[in-house]
């Protein structure tokens, strides 16, 4: 057996770099730094692209575990939390909503609610409470609730710079992580096409390692400059590849804050909006095929209203898609250097927190074992990004928008193969915890029901034998719903007040 690879170099800053870094120093905090090193380069003369601002509910397990106090989170990164997504005129051009939220509906596991609620089209409304909990303006927990608790499953909306600044001193002083500033001149290879170190273009000794993690972004410098890993386009899937983003003022200093990302649909794409304590993140996600820049701008400005004026907008172009393979040799890639589709449900963050926990669990290693371990990497995150591209297309193919952009996304030969076996089976019984049983799931079959309902799509339950065979027991449990329902709409606070008191005392 060949000597532990103990070296990880971590080439390239933002959340992508010192996320990774947090998640894995976290896992070997004893064993660092004197069997175990990491170390993080980044040059001080590159950008960041600093808008991923939504979160998945993995990322309250991935804060408490690297050791963060929640309260320091929300303090230093002008955090508010986020209970799913609101996703408005998405079906219809106007006045209409549905919710994906992040708590499971009722007896979920046990039976599905979807052939006994009075109207499928609101079935986050009477199968979940967050629903209303969102609509009502509260927070996911009370004041009484220790940190990290509650009963409503959350996420978080974060200023992401402040985020990176936050992971780059606990990293640094607490984790035991070694930081260099420097700009990379090349990745130095040896003769199986390994990168044994990195040179830099100042003068300073090269930074030799056993396993490098590629964080450089769209650039993707290691694992597609350097060895050569190409490119796989998702654009026939799914079409945006701009973005417009600005930080927009709140009217007042106590004005409420949104518990959820609110999505709304325009004609060449759909706007976030992100509620932090401090401002909004909203952007305007398109495609150049479809619009122009312009016209982009002037929707965006539309949206936002008269806060919006004199406000600096940011412009992110991007490519749909993802690399062949995201592990080679001894190098792996994390965040936008192993792809991008698009910020919709806010799979960026995740898939970075995913990639990570599986480099610090599978590292140190013996290098004769990298091989296999590069193999199992690339095995499921081929299948995670083939899942991210099903669930992100959903939320277009069922609209019944008359724009041209819209009626693009509905085409059968935009649709992969596999959502569309999914939609040929639901037609029957709609999505089933069945469907979703694998480890490595990302979504599970809830997230399809309230996505697929939300957008019209109605089941013929009727054609399937036995369905309504536990009406009883639903009723009780839509009824217990309601209940709970009104108990969390009279107990929880609304979403700012909850946040400054809180943060007040801690």
């Amino acid at each position: 057996m060949e000597k532990l690879n103990k070296r990880l170099v971590i080439v390239g800053g933002g959340t992508a770099g010192w996320l990774t870094a947090a998640i894995v120093a976290a896992h070997h905090k004893s064993h660092l730094p004197d069997s175990v090193q990491v170390t993080l380069v980044e040059s001080s003369d590159i950008p960041t692209i600093g808008v991923g601002e939504g979160t998945w509910p993995t990322m309250k397990n991935t804060i408490r575990s690297i050791g963060l106090k929640e309260s320091d989170f929300f303090k230093h990164c002008h955090a508010a939390f986020k209970q799913g997504g609101k996703f408005v005129n998405w079906v219809h051009p106007e006045n209409e909503f549905y919710y994906h939220p992040f708590t499971f509906p009722f007896g979920y596991g046990n039976i599905d609610l979807a052939p006994y609620v009075q109207d499928i089209g609101k079935f986050a409304e009477e199968s979940n409470f967050q629903h209303h909990v969102c609509e009502a303006g509260l927070a996911p927990r009370s004041l009484a609730e220790g940190e990290y608790q509650g009963q409503c499953n959350y996420a978080y909306h974060l200023d992401a710079g402040a985020f990176a600044e936050l992971l780059k001193k606990h990293c640094t002083s607490r984790l035991g992580v070694r930081h260099v500033v420097a700009t990379v001149k090349q990745a130095k290879l040896d003769s199986q096409q390994n990168i044994t170190s990195i040179e830099f273009e100042q003068d300073l000794p090269d930074i030799e390692g056993d396993i490098f993690v590629d964080c450089t972004g769209f650039a993707s410098y290691l694992l597609g400059k350097t060895l050569g890993v190409g490119f796989k386009p998702t654009n026939d899937i799914l079409f945006n590849n701009r973005a417009l983003a600005m930080q927009v003022p709140y009217e007042h200093e106590n004005s409420p804050i949104a518990s959820h990302t609110i999505a709304t649909a325009h004609k060449s794409g759909w706007t976030w909006d992100i509620g932090l304590t401090s401002r909004r993140g909203v952007g305007y996600v398109y495609s150049s095929d479809f619009t122009t820049k312009e016209e982009a701008e002037a929707t965006l400005h539309q949206y936002v209203g008269p806060a919006g004026k004199n406000l600096s907008i940011k412009e992110i172009e991007f490519q749909s898609g993802h690399r062949e393979q995201f592990w080679k040799n001894n190098c792996v890639a994390v965040g936008l250097a192993a792809g991008f589709v698009e910020p919709l449900e806010a799979t960026a963050l995740m898939l970075i927190e995913l990639s990570a926990r599986y480099i610090a669990e599978q590292w140190p290693t013996s290098s004769d074992l990298n091989a296999l371990t590069a193999k199992r990497f690339n095995q499921q995150m081929q299948y995670r990004w083939g899942r991210i591209l099903d669930f992100l297309k959903l939320h277009y193919m069922l609209t019944k928008r008359p724009e041209e952009y819209w009626r693009a996304n509905t085409q059968v030969d935009t649709i992969p193969e596999s959502l569309q076996e999914d939609l040929a089976l639901w037609q029957y019984r709609g999505p089933s915890t069945q469907d979703f049983n694998s480890a490595i799931e990302l979504f599970p079959a809830a997230s399809y029901q309230y996505v697929i309902y939300g957008m019209g799509f109605r089941p013929e339950f009727s054609k399937t034998q036995n369905v309504f065979a536990q009406t009883a027991q639903a009723q009780k449990i839509i009824a217990r719903n309601q209940q709970f329902t009104e108990q969390m709409l009279r107990k929880l606070p609304k979403h700012r007040d909850m946040i400054q008191q809180w943060l007040a005392h801690s």
